[in-house]
């Protein structure tokens, strides 16, 4: 089977697995089953392709020709294999998850849960495959749209008025500003394909790449650059799995992935170096950075200070792509993979205590470290990895970072990276440590303060009747801690790839 074959079979996989997921709705052991199984053959399509990326092949395939010399084409080059892997193999795991949270959390709309997730990652896999700006923005669209219903899931006046802000800001900055800019860019250069060195230079005044480049950037509302940002925040009435999918999977993946896209094969990282935008959006980026970590320390809901986190981690990478150098552009597409691993283990650990004792507070989770070791040992892990210490792979991203903006001569840009990383341990540190060395604030609670623990393999338990999650919580995050692990010891395969970026 050809490369090109592959690619598209990766992409029509989910999509017929989303069928099966329907139709065997009313069995949830053989509706969970098919999504396994869907998610399990997607990864292996996915992952089949890395050598040929890795040794210098980019495969591509023109679906659908509009109007000459644009099409709905796909391309698959190193940075889209890294988001692809990422995305397909976290599909698994966060299935995994999910079957442990819905079931132990009683959650209604099971099956379209299932259903939409298996869309929204075929489109996360036509963003990371796609060959030009128009196939991105097809695919990006319909991103938005089928996790809408995973926002709204729970259905209440809440869920309700956070999908309409979610649908207002991404759909209102991506129609607004991102399409414009793609048909303008269209008008001045005749092509929309991702090209390396960028195929914009020549071709525009400094004052038309200033704002392309503004337009572009805040047309990624998926990348939760402030003052887009609400939108994520306002997503937390979700599920935790539908969390997951959001901060680690898929959604703000795939808004700072298009960031990246777009400085590297639209601009090209030495034209940005040029553009005086760049500047701007780098303090832009610097400030989201700070911003949304002081007001993260504010949050006592556990979800919602994780979410700020995220709004703060995602402007590592916008940072990186405006720095205008190969170092950071490296460092960011790293950072796509590190903060996955560890913000979706922080989201696991999240869904895993409200399933087990429905404490969404952290000023409530004190002492609970002796009723769920598996839990809180792997938030700290996750927490250390966001953060950017060794033995854990949020080092390598952030490093990388830092020496591109030393390569560019920022040296506030460094000194920010250093402010955050100790506002980092400033609002997840006290959480793991509170619960391992603080007296419980609930002594004395009962047996009823929990869901379905029972549902658990191996229980653990302080004596007040607070267990584990069920046991596919359990393995899923172990499996994304370990993931934490794996990439200090072995990030070469994914920076080697990452570095043929700049490769034609």
């Amino acid at each position: 089977m050809t490369p090109e074959v592959t690619i598209l079979l990766a992409l029509v996989v989910p999509l017929i697995g989303a069928i099966g997921i329907a139709l065997t709705g009313k069995s949830p052991n053989l509706r969970e089953t098919v999504t396994l199984t869907t998610a399990a053959i997607t990864f292996a399509l996915v992952a089949s392709l890395f050598d040929d990326v890795m040794a210098g092949a980019r495969p591509e395939r023109v679906l659908l020709e509009m109007l000459p010399g644009l099409n709905i084409a796909f391309k698959l080059e190193p940075l889209g294999m890294v988001f692809a892997g990422i995305a397909s193999f976290l599909w698994i795991v966060t299935t995994i998850y999910a079957i442990g949270y819905m079931r132990g959390h009683q959650e209604q709309n099971q099956t379209r849960f299932y259903v939409c997730f298996a869309i929204a990652i075929s489109s996360a896999l036509g963003i990371a495959f796609a060959g030009n700006m128009l196939t991105l923005f097809v695919f990006y669209e319909v991103l938005t749209i089928s996790t809408f219903p995973l926002v709204t899931h729970a259905g209440t006046p809440e869920a309700k008025r956070a999908g309409r802000i979610y649908l207002g800001i991404l759909i209102g900055t991506s129609i607004g500003l991102q399409l414009v800019a793609i048909v303008w860019t269209w008008t001045l250069t005749g092509t929309l394909d991702f090209t390396t060195g960028g195929i914009l230079k020549g071709h525009v005044s400094d004052v038309v790449a200033a704002v392309l480049l503004l337009m572009y950037v805040f047309g990624v509302g998926k990348a939760a650059l402030m003052p887009f940002h609400r939108w994520l925040p306002a997503a937390m009435v979700a599920p935790t799995p539908v969390s997951a999918l959001l901060h680690a999977v898929a959604v703000v993946k795939a808004g700072v992935f298009t960031v990246l896209k777009i400085s590297i094969y639209i601009f090209g990282v030495d034209f940005i170096t040029t553009i005086s935008s760049a500047e701007w959006l780098q303090y832009i980026a610097a400030a989201t950075i700070v911003i949304a970590s002081l007001v993260a320390l504010r949050k006592d809901n556990l979800k919602a200070r994780l979410a700020y986190s995220t709004i703060s981690q995602l402007s590592y990478i916008v940072l990186a792509a405006m720095l205008g150098n190969s170092i950071a552009s490296v460092g960011g597409g790293l950072h796509i993979a590190t903060h996955a691993f560890g913000k979706i283990t922080l989201f696991f650990c999240a869904g895993a205590i409200m399933v087990a004792c429905h404490k969404t507070e952290i000023s409530q989770m004190r002492g609970l470290g002796k009723a769920m070791p598996v839990t809180m040992i792997a938030f700290l892990i996750g927490s250390l990895s966001i953060i950017g210490l060794p033995p854990f792979g949020g080092l390598w991203s952030k490093w990388f970072i830092a020496l591109g903006a030393l390569q560019a001569d920022q040296l506030i840009m460094v000194a920010v990276l250093m402010v955050s990383s100790l506002l980092n341990i400033a609002y997840l540190l006290p959480i793991p440590f509170h619960a391992f060395f603080s007296r419980s604030d609930a002594a004395g609670a009962h047996d009823d303060d929990y869901v379905s623990g029972h549902q658990g393999g191996h229980e653990h338990t302080d004596g007040e009747g607070i267990h584990e999650a069920p046991w596919p919580c359990l393995l899923a995050i172990i499996i994304s801690s370990a993931g934490c692990l794996a990439l200090f010891f072995y990030p070469d395969p994914i920076f080697d790839l990452l570095n043929q970026m700049f490769t034609p």
